[in-house]
């Protein structure tokens, strides 16, 4: 199961008690105080993993809560601190507050962590009140409360390419013809439910990581047919494939088709509808496929490519120009 958005509830550790407590030792008649502080409570800590795929992990689990630290003792003992408690998610997952609405962290690269809610630190023994003017303090402090907090977290698919497109253009078919993923395929449209992640590997030291993502349709910016639920993915892809059927099922005309792809990405995000984009049309081994590649030609105002994932002709094409446009990103990148 795919899993990209949950809510939780983390509640971090109380910490302990601090301790009153006095020396009562045979021949120290004096013996002071002798009572130690609370530990503290344990953090809920959120980390993003390599190997962690989704959110599923999490979707039966809503709250997450870390110890609470020992109380202090006598004898000046300190009560033992609480271990943090660390949440694994996938690259890519953003952490939102769920009440306030805003991102506490985007966990965008492996290693990435964050302190959803911090354990409360623990209480003052009697002995750390004593003073020249206090020899026998009976003050002593509770631990403080941990934090607690409801989040949402999001996994948004990180990608060199993203495969865009009405559903039923071919991106599964493309996507399991040119890398050893396996998404599912069948000859009807929303084949796809989630997105899946693909490396493709072009020599030995060329790859790169290729997402199919779910088909899109007209309204998808505002939530239409899991429109957000699709469309928060491509955010992070470096570069769009745009794969166009030229003879859709439904008669539809597949310029148009493309240009209403277009424009629910600049309707979802401006940044969108401006990332570099490869169009090509697929299915080309089906009749009118040159005709509809010269059409989109004109209208893009550059060259269209097409392929066929069932024959692979045009296979190579494409691969050269997305691995033409990565270079290309990756020589404009700044200097870190």
């Amino acid at each position: 199961m795919f899993v990209d958005r949950v809510k939780i509830q983390v509640d971090a550790g109380d910490g302990g008690d601090g301790c009153r407590s006095f020396r009562r030792e045979k021949f120290i008649p004096y013996g002071g105080p002798d009572g130690g502080d609370g530990g503290d409570g344990g953090s809920v800590i959120i980390e993003a993993q390599n190997g962690v795929n989704n959110l599923a992990a999490l979707s039966h689990r809503y709250h997450w809560r870390a110890d609470s630290g020992q109380a202090g003792s006598g004898a000046n003992c300190q009560g033992r601190s609480a271990e943090d408690l660390l949440i694994q998610v996938p690259p890519g997952t953003v952490v939102i507050d769920a009440v306030a609405g805003h991102t506490i962290k985007d966990l965008a690269r492996s290693g990435e962590r964050v302190t959803a809610a911090v354990g409360g630190r623990g209480g003052k023994g009697n002995l750390h009140f004593k003073s020249a003017t206090n020899r026998a303090p009976r003050q002593w402090t509770k631990g403080q409360a941990g934090e607690s907090r409801e989040l949402v977290l999001e996994l948004k698919v990180i990608a060199d390419v993203g495969l865009i497109g009405l559903p039923n253009a071919g991106k599964s078919t493309l996507l399991s013809r040119v890398s050893h993923a396996r998404p599912q395929v069948a000859a009807y449209p929303f084949t796809t439910k989630y997105p899946n992640l693909g490396l493709v590997r072009l020599d030995a030291e060329r790859s790169f990581v290729m997402a199919d993502l779910p088909g899109l349709i007209e309204g998808a910016h505002a939530g239409a047919g899991l429109g957000h639920e699709f469309l928060r993915h491509i955010e992070r892809a470096g570069i769009l494939v745009h794969l166009v059927e030229p003879l859709p099922a439904d008669e539809t005309d597949p310029v148009a088709n493309y240009q209403s792809i277009r424009n629910e990405l600049a309707l979802y995000d401006e940044g969108l509808a401006r990332r570099p984009e490869i169009v090509v049309v697929s299915k080309c081994e089906l009749p009118g496929a040159s005709e509809v590649q010269a059409r989109l030609a004109a209208t893009v105002g550059r060259d269209v490519l097409a392929m066929s994932a069932v024959t692979g002709q045009g296979l190579d094409k494409v691969l050269g120009a997305i691995d033409r446009q990565l270079a290309a990103g990756r020589a404009t990148e700044p200097a870190a």
